[in-house]
């Protein structure tokens, strides 16, 4: 009697069994609320365990999220001297010497101003050499992050903490949500909800990487030159609005970069198809603009069109691969009717 089951539970049958229920055992609505306790009992634990392990690796977090800044230094600061043009307060060229196609010049920076002239009896616009221009005008780029009030830096740790540690519990927190959830779903959804987690992870990396690698040098890069062009001096920042904007945009890059999961995602389910999302493209590069309009900090329209571009293009990437779909469920269709017996002469 060893082999005989308990008839008063289900127990699920394989995919090839003709079963596709692929759950386990039914259980009761109190054991599912203890099974959802100690899910987020579990959840909670690894978000913790995150919180403290980046709470003591703060040093390293830092030094990890201000790359960009010294990246960016990295592109902009130049030892050779410059040849800087002025209009009013405004910095409109920095050139180097040789470049400038002024002769005596010394090993040091030249600032000229433009200004009206009057050469005879004519009013023309001519370069006149500025002694005292300061070092808001000659300096290119040499930002310091400061903490600019007594609990500034424990406010910077609590920040660290809290987004670094849901980035490195997120694993631990999605697996305890699957272990939960996947026993209630058919074989065919769950392949769905890996293939869908899979990708998602995938995509959210891509966005990260690209807005750390790339986005946040030319930003923080044209930030700098923005503010000396218009004559301000931006030699310091503060170093938590530095840490929330560099998270946030990074954190934003990466939800954005879903956008193809979403897209078909619709597809698969039949609210969309290829027809409609080519008809929508004209809405959708509105859509993108102002979505990169939101989650770019400054405004800045190169940040703006750097976010957009890439948009678009994981959005004809979608509108390709629900072409290749809908011509694959095409041929397969056509065979099964191709293989069908024609039976109309048996009668």
């Amino acid at each position: 009697m060893a082999d005989e089951q308990d008839p008063s539970i289900h127990y699920p049958q394989s995919p090839e069994s003709g079963d596709e229920d692929g759950g386990g055992p039914i259980k009761t609505f109190l054991e599912h609320l203890e099974d959802l306790r100690w899910t987020l009992i579990k959840c909670a634990v690894a978000i913790f365990l995150g919180f403290a392990i980046c709470l003591s690796g703060s040093n390293f977090v830092i030094e990890f999220l201000t790359w960009p800044l010294k990246q960016a230094e990295g592109i902009r600061t130049s030892s050779a001297p410059r040849v800087i043009y002025l209009l009013g307060t405004n910095v409109i060229a920095r050139l180097p010497v040789a470049d400038s196609g002024l002769l005596g010049l010394t090993n040091v920076n030249t600032v000229f101003r433009l200004e009206p002239m009057l050469l005879g009896t004519n009013q023309v616009l001519g370069l006149r050499q500025v002694t005292n221009a300061g070092a808001r005008v000659t300096q290119t780029f040499n930002v310091q992050l400061k903490t600019l009030g007594p609990v500034t830096a424990f406010s910077i740790v609590m920040q660290i903490a809290m987004f670094g540690g849901i980035t490195v519990s997120i694993p631990f927190v999605l697996f305890f949500i699957a272990q939960f959830i996947l026993p209630a779903l058919h074989y065919h959804e769950k392949s769905f909800v890996f293939k869908v987690s899979g990708w998602a992870t995938v995509m959210f990396l891509l966005g990260v990487a690209f807005c750390y690698f790339v986005l946040l040098v030319i930003c923080l890069s044209t930030t700098v030159s923005f503010s000396n062009w218009l004559g301000f001096v931006s030699d310091e920042w503060k170093a938590d609005e530095y840490i929330s904007f560099v998270c946030w945009f990074m954190l934003g890059m990466g939800a954005a970069f879903q956008l193809p999961l979403v897209l078909l995602t619709l597809v698969k389910i039949g609210i969309l198809d290829h027809i409609k999302l080519s008809k929508m493209r004209s809405y959708v590069v509105v859509g993108e603009l102002v979505m990169a309009a939101f989650i770019t900090p400054d405004g800045n329209p190169l940040i703006m069109m750097l976010m957009a571009v890439p948009l678009h293009l994981l959005y004809e990437i979608s509108i390709l691969i629900a072409w290749w779909w809908a011509r694959k469920a095409r041929k397969q269709a056509g065979l099964e009717v191709a293989v069908i017996p024609d039976r109309s002469g048996d009668q």
